[in-house]
This record gives C-alpha cells, structure tokens and sequence, in this order.
C-alpha cells in the first residue's frame, strides 16, 4: 500500500467534511447535547436508577454511539455516492490507485469525522456529569471498531444508492430503530424476560453495552463474545466492499 496515495485519499475525504462543518460537527453536537439534557439531565434527574449509578450515566454511551454511526456512515456514502453521480470516480479508477488504498481512503475520512464528532460530543458531556472513562483502551476500541463498521457500511449505500433519498433508507428504517431499541435508554433486565431475548440478537445492543463497560464498567453481555463479533463484522464488511469495488459493480459504467 502506497502511502502518498492513501494520504492524497484521505485528505480529499477529510477536507470535503471540514468544508461545511455546520452540517458535519455542529448540528450533531447541538443534536446530541439536547438528548443529554432532555433525556440525561431533566428526565434522569427524576428517574431512580441503577443502584449507584446515575441516568446520564447510563444514557450518556449511546447518545455518543448514534452520533457516531450517523457521522461514518453519513461521510462515507455521501461522498462515494457523489463521485459516482458526478463520475469523478473515474478519475480514480483510471489512477494507479488500488481498491485497499480507495477504501482505505473512504474509512480514515470518516473515522475521522466520527471521531471529530464524538470528542465534541464528549467535551459537552462533562459539563453535565463525569464522563471519565472506566477502561480507556477499551473505550477507544469501541470508538474506532463502530467507525470503521459504518463507514464500511456507508461505502456499501454508496455504491447501492441510486437517488440522493437513498442514502438515509438505511439509517432512518434500520440503524436508528435498532439502536433505540438496542439498550441506549433502558436496561435490558427492564424488559419483560420474552423480550430480554429478542433484545439479545440486535447487534446494537453489543455495541452500546461494550462502549458502556468501557466508560462506567457496567456491562449486560460477554464482552469478549461482542468484541470479537464486532472484529468479525468489520472484515467480513471489508471484503465485502473490496470484491465490490474489484467488480466494479456500479463504479463502471
């Protein structure tokens, strides 16, 4: 893998979100401290918890996980979908760049904006409660494994995506609904036991619970199970868009 190109990749997708950062940093901040306040401050503050654990607490890792899912999946699509629409990728098609260097691209761009994203999120966070990670190697784990899962998964839209309106189908029908429903605002011992099981095969659920554990060490799931799913999900994702782009499925006209 070259480094030049890839740098070249990935300055290209950072400068694109640092252009309108309004859209990309700025909303999601002020869309994520709301959640906090409505949900982490007025409505925790009434609500008795967890033993020895406070609501926004509890709330405060998936709050953090949504926006970055939206903000990976949200750079990644967009912009391949754009270059395909424009046909500017075929600029990039015909260049002595690979397909590992193209993707490889895409995901720093986005992993970057996600984490942009997140940091913001997390600054704003502490002026409400401590938000200290428990396990900080852990809790950069999750960050970085749930970025490059949805910008792997945003390359796939991008490439699927036939009007600008489908870039938001899977995010509004699948991803949000999920996450909502993954464990972000409830504990899954509130459920009734029917459903406790149901909850236990939303792949979301992992993901919050294990950034959880990371930043409070409360935990519902094997951590090691999740983690490694997680890993597991992220290679099969690579390849998946790897044997896409090599295809040339929807790049080559």
């Amino acid at each position: 893998m070259n480094m030049i190109r890839l740098g070249a990749v990935s300055r290209r997708e950072i400068q694109r979100f640092l252009r309108i950062p309004i859209q990309t940093l700025v909303s999601p901040w002020i869309s994520a401290t709301l959640y906090i306040l409505v949900f982490g401050v007025i409505v925790g503050s009434r609500i008795s918890f967890l033993e020895g654990i406070d609501y926004i607490d509890f709330v405060f890792p998936g709050i953090l996980m949504l926006q970055l899912v939206n903000g990976a999946i949200g750079q990644s699509s967009s912009s391949l979908y754009f270059q395909r629409w424009t046909h500017t990728i075929d600029e990039m098609l015909a260049s002595p760049l690979s397909y590992a260097e193209m993707i490889f691209g895409y995901i720093i761009g986005a992993v970057t904006r996600a984490l942009a994203v997140g940091a913001g999120i997390y600054l704003i966070a502490l002026l409400f409660t401590d938000a200290t990670p428990a396990h900080v190697f852990l809790f950069l784990f999750y960050l970085l494994v749930i970025s490059i899962i949805f910008s792997l998964l945003g390359l796939l839209v991008g490439l699927w995506a036939e009007k600008f309106e489908h870039l938001t189908v899977l995010q509004s029908f699948i991803i949000t609904p999920l996450i909502y429903v993954g464990g972000v605002f409830n504990s899954i011992d509130m459920l009734p036991e029917s459903m406790q099981f149901v909850a236990r095969l939303n792949p979301f659920f992992y993901m919050v619970d294990g950034l959880r554990y990371a930043m409070i060490g409360y935990s519902e799931s094997p951590l090691l199970l999740g983690g490694i799913g997680l890993l597991a999900v992220a290679l099969i994702l690579f390849a998946a868009v790897w044997t896409l782009f090599h295809k040339g499925w929807k790049l080559r006209s």
